[in-house]
């Protein structure tokens, strides 16, 4: 368990870089994947469902300058650093000591001696495990986080709509809260569904392109790793993304649009989404997805490792 410390300050700053920066795309997804409401006037959604109907990226994004400025694209950026700050820090954390566990077992390193020798210079620092030790460590360290994390999710998503007109992060909080685990948990079992193939696959294709890219292209200097780690973790997110994309909308639709019974259940959720948009309506705003976990993971796992890199060799 050596490093936690060093592991939770390099997560942490990985977050930090990813939210401030790409807060617009998490932001603008989830007005698309609300639909069209008029903007809320009290704590509470009373939009009617006659409402709804699907915004294009480019118009929701013009509609919020237009009301708020370009700062406005940058709404809800605290109630994401709370939640994202400590998320990453502690899934990132939780994951690299997870597989350093792991990395202890036959049945799950790829080779036993490659975890316990010295590393080279600017060799990534996670232990190294087999597809199945990626798949596991990557899909068990997410959901735990995300079930610790999952009520300032809920708060995150409602910061970003403009269904809720809360005045602070506490109040916002208290008015989840009052409604007891089924509202702090809500949408859970979507981001479940989302998180666990989500984060299995990324490890297995950010460890695999590491793995064949060093080879191509070795690296000598920390600057040359957290590139490469970049462009794989970019690469890596991307593909993710795209196999894991509709329940992305349903846990939107679940944590948003909870005043409504059609969105109150996974099940009911699904069929309404279906019967409305048909297979489209699970892709709503993908592309958005896409550009911001492309962008969040070559940002989160370059800045994450290149610390670690440097750290263990001072």
């Amino acid at each position: 368990m050596k490093n936690v410390g060093l592991q939770m300050s390099s997560g942490a700053v990985s977050g930090l870089a990813a939210t401030l920066v790409l807060q617009p795309f998490d932001l603008v997804k989830t007005r698309v994947q609300q639909g069209f409401v008029q903007p809320a006037t009290s704590g509470f959604s009373t939009v009617p469902p006659t409402l709804y109907a699907r915004p294009t990226i480019i118009q929701t994004a013009k509609d919020i300058v237009s009301e708020n400025g370009v700062k406005g694209l940058w709404r809800g950026t605290n109630a994401s650093l709370l939640r994202n700050v400590p998320g990453m820090a502690v899934y990132l954390t939780t994951v690299t000591q997870l597989r350093t566990f792991m990395a202890t077992s036959p049945y799950f390193a790829n080779v036993l001696t490659e975890n316990v020798g010295a590393r080279k210079a600017g060799e990534s620092v996670l232990p190294k495990l087999n597809t199945q030790g990626n798949l596991i460590s990557g899909a068990v360290a997410r959901v735990s986080v995300g079930f610790l994390f999952n009520p300032l999710s809920v708060m995150k998503a409602r910061f970003e709509s403009n269904m809720y007109a809360y005045t602070s992060m506490r109040s916002a909080f208290l008015s989840i809260a009052r409604g007891g685990p089924s509202e702090l948990f809500r949408g859970f079992s979507a981001t479940s569904l989302r998180d666990a193939p989500y984060a299995g696959m990324f490890m297995v294709f950010y460890e695999g392109l590491k793995r064949h890219a060093s080879s191509v292209l070795p690296t000598d200097s920390p600057g040359e790793t957290a590139l490469l780690h970049s462009m794989c973790g970019a690469t890596a997110s991307g593909l993710a993304t795209a196999a894991t994309h509709p329940f992305d909308v349903i846990k939107t639709k679940l944590q948003v649009l909870s005043s409504e019974e059609r969105y109150r259940g996974f099940t009911s959720t699904v069929r309404t989404i279906w019967k409305e948009r048909g297979v489209m309506g699970y892709l709503d705003g993908v592309s958005l997805r896409l550009g911001r976990k492309v962008l969040s993971s070559a940002i989160g796992w370059g800045v994450y490792e290149c610390i670690l890199v440097v750290m263990y060799k001072t």
